[in-house]
C-alpha cells in the first residue's frame, strides 16, 4: 500500500476537533429551531457537493439498484430524525451531557447487528456496554437532580443515537455497492427533503434569521461534515476501524472544553464522573468488539 499523503492520525485529531464544534454552534444559533439547524446543514452540504458530483460521481447513480434506493432514502429519513432529536436536546441539557449520550451510538449499533445480523456477544463486549450504559445512568441521574428538563434533553440525546445507529445499519450493505461520495450525497439530499416538509408542517420560518446564524448554518456543513466526518471515513483507508474508533470517543471532551469557553457551561461531578465512565467503557467495547472480529477472521482464513 502506498503511503498517505499526510499522516492520518493528524487526520483523527483534525476530526476529532472538527466535530467537536458541531453542538457548540447549534447552541449559538439560539433563534433558530433545531429542525431549521439541521436542515440548512445538510441544504449546504449537499450544494458543496454538487458540482463533484456532477463532474466525477454522476455516471453512478444509473447503477443504483432499486433496493439501495430503497435504504438509501430511509437512511436519509432516519438521518434527519437523528439531527432533530440531538440539535433539540441542546435546548434542554448541556453539551456535555448530550454528546456524551449520542456517543453512545456504537454500542446501539451492535445490539442491532445482534438482533438483525445475528452477531455474538463476547463477555468483553457485554461489561464494557455495562460500563457504559452505567456512566450514562449517572449523567442522566445528575441532570434530574437539576432540572427534569434536562433530562428530557438526555432522553432526546439518547433517541438520537439510536436513529443514527439505524441509519448505519440501514446503509452498512449499501456502502459496499456505492461509492462514499455518491452515497452521501442520496442521503444527504432526502435528508435534506424530509427536513424541509418537517419544517414546512411544523411551519417553521425559513428566513429572517441574523447574519451571523447563517454562517453558523454554512459552517456546520462545512467543519463537522466535511473536514470531521469525510477525514474520518478517509483515515479508514489507512488505519483501523478500531483506531478511528478510538479517536471519535474523543467528541464529548472536545465538545466540552469548547463549551467551556464560547458558552460558559460548566461541568457537574455527575458529568465529569459518568463521562469518565462512559469513554472507558467505549474505550473497552472497542477493543473487545475489534479483538473479536480479528479471531473471526483469522478462523475463516484457517478454514
Amino acid at each position: 500500500m502506498r503511503l498517505p499523503p499526510f499522516n492520518p492520525y493528524l487526520a483523527i485529531i483534525i476530526g476529532v476537533i472538527s466535530v467537536s464544534t458541531s453542538a457548540v454552534l447549534v447552541k449559538l444559533a439560539v433563534q433558530a429551531p433545531a429542525p431549521i439547524i439541521a436542515y440548512y446543514r445538510l441544504l449546504f452540504a449537499v450544494l458543496l457537493m454538487s458540482p463533484l458530483i456532477i463532474a466525477k460521481y454522476r455516471h453512478e447513480f444509473k447503477l443504483v439498484e432499486k433496493r439501495d434506493w430503497i435504504s438509501s432514502i430511509l437512511a436519509g429519513v432516519f438521518l434527519a430524525c437523528h439531527f432533530i432529536l440531538w440539535f433539540e436536546s441542546l435546548n434542554y441539557t448541556s453539551v456535555t451531557s448530550s454528546v456524551v449520550l449520542v456517543t453512545l451510538q456504537p454500542i446501539f449499533a451492535f445490539l442491532g447487528t445482534f438482533l438483525f445480523f445475528k452477531e455474538r456477544f463476547s463477555y468483553g463486549t457485554v461489561i464494557s456496554m455495562i460500563i457504559a450504559l452505567f456512566g450514562s445512568i449517572i449523567i442522566s441521574w445528575g441532570d434530574f437532580q437539576m432540572s427534569g428538563a434536562a433530562l428530557f434533553g438526555d432522553l432526546l440525546a439518547i433517541l438520537g443515537a439510536i436513529t443514527m445507529t439505524v441509519y448505519f445499519l440501514l446503509g452498512q450493505t449499501v456502502r459496499k455497492r456505492l461509492s462514499l461520495m455518491t452515497y452521501t450525497f442520496i442521503v444527504y439530499s432526502f435528508s435534506t427533503v424530509t427536513l424541509l416538509i418537517y419544517n414546512l408542517i411544523e411551519q417553521h420560518p425559513f428566513t429572517g434569521y441574523p447574519t451571523n446564524h447563517w454562517g453558523i448554518f454554512l459552517t456546520l456543513a462545512i467543519v463537522p461534515t466535511f473536514f470531521g466526518h469525510t477525514l474520518f471515513n478517509w483515515a479508514l483507508r489507512w488505519l483501523s476501524t478500531a483506531t478511528v474508533s478510538m479517536g471519535i470517543v474523543f467528541e464529548p471532551v472536545g465538545a466540552s472544553i469548547l463549551a467551556y469557553f464560547f458558552l460558559g457551561e460548566t461541568i457537574t461531578w455527575a458529568q465529569w464522573l459518568g463521562g469518565t465512565i462512559v469513554i472507558f467503557g467505549l474505550f473497552l467495547f472497542i477493543l473487545s468488539t475489534s479483538r473479536k472480529r480479528q479471531v473471526t477472521l483469522s478462523r475463516k482464513r484457517d478454514h
